[in-house]
């Protein structure tokens, strides 16, 4: 059987065998990432809000936050997913024996590598799963937040402000874990392999769960959450605060 480690004594590890700077690793391609994708998918749910808004009320039910949120999550990571296939490389490049590191300068040399090396296509290999996950992130984590974020309001336990906006956050963040961790899991597997280990999304899933167990499907759980947590907390802070700048100007 092999040992469990968990989040700390990993990191411990990467520090050790390869130093502080690979805890940063991909940070290029998860910055180019970020702006590609979360610009695309919260531009477009905030549109697609207003126009399916009740023009009365000016109210969104649920089920019409979820479809924004899987049209939006779904068009962002299709533009971001050639930033993402190169994050999961260079983030596990590490793991690799010497000999089979591909040994990336950035992010710009990642894609420029895949292109010249493996063709165009190979920037959206696992593009599938990257739409279905960030699909599913995205309509868990901005409609969740929407809706905890309206009946904390209409409870009257707080008013609209920043505690609205940070208990309102972190509970979307958990949600939003929740539904994406088993999908992360297999995503991350597909985009990494090597030419044949897996025949598509489905197979990876089947033999994972065959090999190690239902609950392989949530491995990295508890970073997953320690890192959507203070990740949505900052992101709808900071959403808020814009839009009180913007109405205010």
């Amino acid at each position: 059987s092999v040992p469990k480690i968990g989040p700390i004594s990993l990191g411990i590890n990467i520090v050790k065998s390869e130093g502080a700077a690979a805890l940063f690793s991909g940070v290029s391609a998860t910055l180019l990432r970020q702006t590609l994708y979360s610009t695309t998918r919260m531009g477009l749910y905030e549109v697609l809000k207003t126009k399916w808004s009740d023009p009365e009320s000016g109210k969104l039910s649920l089920s019409r936050k979820i479809g924004a949120g899987l049209v939006a999550g779904g068009i962002g990571a299709a533009v971001g997913n050639p930033a993402d296939v190169a994050m999961v490389r260079m983030q596990a490049d590490g793991r690799l024996p010497l000999a089979q590191r591909r040994n990336y300068a950035g992010v710009g040399d990642a894609i420029k590598s895949m292109v010249k090396g493996e063709g165009v296509t190979s920037l959206w290999r696992g593009s599938a799963l990257t739409i279905n996950r960030a699909m599913i992130v995205t309509a868990a984590q901005l409609a969740s937040y929407d809706q905890f974020k309206e009946g904390i309001l209409e409870s009257g336990v707080i008013e609209d402000g920043l505690g609205t906006h940070v208990v309102a956050s972190f509970a979307a963040g958990f949600v939003a874990s929740v539904a994406s961790n088993p999908v992360d899991v297999i995503k991350t597997r597909v985009m990494n392999m090597k030419v044949g280990a897996y025949e598509g999304a489905l197979d990876c899933a089947v033999k994972t769960v065959r090999a190690e167990g239902a609950m392989a499907l949530y491995k990295g759980f508890v970073p997953t959450v320690c890192r959507q947590g203070p990740f949505t907390v900052v992101l709808f802070v900071t959403l808020e605060q814009i839009k009180k700048l913007l109405r205010d100007f």
